[in-house]
């Protein structure tokens, strides 16, 4: 084995514990960033390009017809192959945790469509399930069996909210395990079926899955219920006859009590176990070899490799499987870097150079490499509002070639749970939904005064049928507090004087002159 210290360009603080590694043709692509996607990558999905020590960022695209893919730490993903055999493959990805600390019950494909020097498109394409309804979670595994010419998704263990029955105000975003429930997933019908097997009684996350054939083996986990890792080694067997499916479960012996340890794979029977904690403050510096043949599962020692001491020091560490029998490894640069949230990486390279070649496997590794989460009930993260309008083809592919974090904006002054204003009564304990447009996150608006901030609809007093016609239409919006000072400053618009016909004079009426003998026969008429 041999470590290599990396160094990263402007955008490691990014790369935090729950994030994942897909690897497409040899290239490894990050998923699951801190905060939500910006402008210089909407996708969320960077190449990582390592070049001379050096690591860079650099965005994928989508096409046009893919669904949006949100950035999510600690989902359970697996490859899935037409056949067990086939070179063509696409990652299945369920649950794990949004920006703003949601669960995900969604279940997503995503696959590479095309490839050139510069640039690979990806699609990502939502699923729907039918049957027993997967419950949103994160820190479980997810692996695909084949038996008897057919394949399915296993998915088993995780983490999830306390359900809103049993919510209190003082354990609000309190997380508890999953029931330890075996998933059986049918994507070719689109059906999920639940199983409970008496051996596993108490529920697991952030352990080791291994799958092999028609065989599934489970190793460690850390049980928030008894607060223990368990030191069981599971092993999962599926027979797919023709009728309904038959799963069972036995323990085995030799299983080695860890939590939030990463599996890598140097060759067609041989992994390498490596990292994760064997209590909540001792990290696990042993390294072992798992080996697979004939049904069978051996687990020995290995030699580990040479520690650097910020390694050996450090509290905590999280990483993730690059393929080809390396690993990536971070540790928390604390004080000793500018940058804040910033980390120090390491490339661990498990097989020797004259076996470093891309090998074609029929096994599935799933673990929840990252580090655990740090507490049941951790903050909400700052977020930014995805941006909408950008399309993926809009950026040039060669202006685009590294993300650079440091042109993007400050991201902890536009989340959902701000306080936009004196009078802002949003509230993540007690929200509820206000408009029917709302589901699990407060409505906002863009004030464009300044730099532009976003707002609560309800602070602003906004009815629904404004805030529809504002969403709708190309206009610019200014919240209570700068609605006055955009009056003040705009440029009073022109009047047009209108010209004013001037009035004629009014003509005097003609009198008629009487003379002095028709005057007196007029008053003698009178008085006859």
């Amino acid at each position: 084995m041999s470590l290599q210290m990396v160094s990263t360009v402007s955008n490691s603080s990014l790369l935090q514990p729950g994030f994942s590694l897909l690897n497409f043709d040899g290239h490894v692509f990050f998923f699951g960033q801190k905060g939500w996607p910006k402008r210089s990558c909407p996708t969320g999905v960077f190449l990582l390009d390592i070049k001379q020590n050096e690591l860079k960022m650099k965005p994928a695209f989508f096409s046009k017809d893919s669904c949006y893919l949100p950035p999510l730490r600690y989902p359970a993903l697996c490859t899935l192959r037409s056949d067990a055999r086939a070179n063509e493959y696409q990652y299945i990805i369920h649950g794990g945790k949004t920006p703003n600390n949601d669960l995900s019950d969604k279940i997503y494909f995503m696959s590479l469509v095309s490839k050139t020097s510069k640039k690979m498109t990806f699609q990502c394409i939502e699923k729907d399930l039918g049957g027993d309804v997967l419950e949103a979670r994160y820190g479980h595994t997810i692996n695909v069996v084949h038996s008897r010419g057919k394949s399915m998704s296993v998915l088993f263990g995780g983490r999830s909210y306390t359900p809103l029955a049993q919510r209190t105000t003082e354990k609000w975003n309190s997380v508890v395990d999953c029931s330890p429930s075996v998933f059986l997933i049918d994507f070719e019908f689109g059906c999920c079926t639940s199983y409970i097997l008496p051996e596993l009684q108490d529920g697991l996350s952030f352990h080791v899955s291994i799958a092999r054939g028609d065989t599934i083996y489970i190793l460690g986990g850390h049980s928030l219920q008894n607060n223990t890792r368990s030191p069981n080694l599971y092993k999962l067997k599926i027979d797919l006859p023709l009728g309904s499916p038959a799963v069972t479960c036995s323990i085995l012996p030799g299983g080695i009590s860890v939590s939030s340890a990463i599996v890598t794979q140097i060759s067609d029977t041989e992994f390498v176990l490596v990292g994760g904690y064997q209590s909540d403050n001792q990290k696990r510096l042993v390294c072992n070899t798992i080996v697979l043949e004939d049904s069978k599962i051996e687990i020995v020692e290995s030699v580990s490799p040479e520690w650097t001491p910020d390694i050996k020091h450090c509290r905590t560490w999280f990483g993730c499987d690059m393929g080809k029998g390396s690993v990536l490894l971070g540790i928390p640069g604390a004080n000793k870097q500018l940058i804040p949230d910033a980390n120090y990486f390491y490339i661990l390279r498990c097989k020797g150079a004259e076996e470093d070649k891309e090998e074609e496997s029929i096994t599935q590794i799933c673990s929840q490499a990252s580090s655990e989460d740090p507490g049941d009930s951790t903050p909400f993260e700052d977020s930014e509002e995805f941006c909408f309008s950008a399309e993926a083809n809009s950026f040039d592919v060669d202006d685009a070639d590294t993300y650079n974090e440091d042109d993007e904006e400050d991201e902890s002054e536009t989340g959902y749970w701000i306080t936009c204003c004196a009078s802002c009564n949003i509230d993540i304990n007690t929200w509820v939904p206000f408009y029917s447009t709302e589901l699990n996150k407060p409505a906002m608006i863009l004030c464009s005064s300044g730099a532009g901030h976003w707002v609560h609809a309800q602070c602003m007093d906004l009815s629904e049928t404004m805030l529809l016609r504002l969403s709708e239409a190309n206009v610019k919006y200014f919240c209570n507090k700068h609605i006055d000072l955009n009056k003040g400053l705009q440029t009073p618009q022109k009047v047009v004087c209108l010209k004013k016909q001037p009035m004629k004079p009014l003509r005097k009426k003609k009198t008629m002159k009487l003379s002095t003998s028709m005057k007196k026969s007029f008053l003698r008429r009178l008085f006859e």
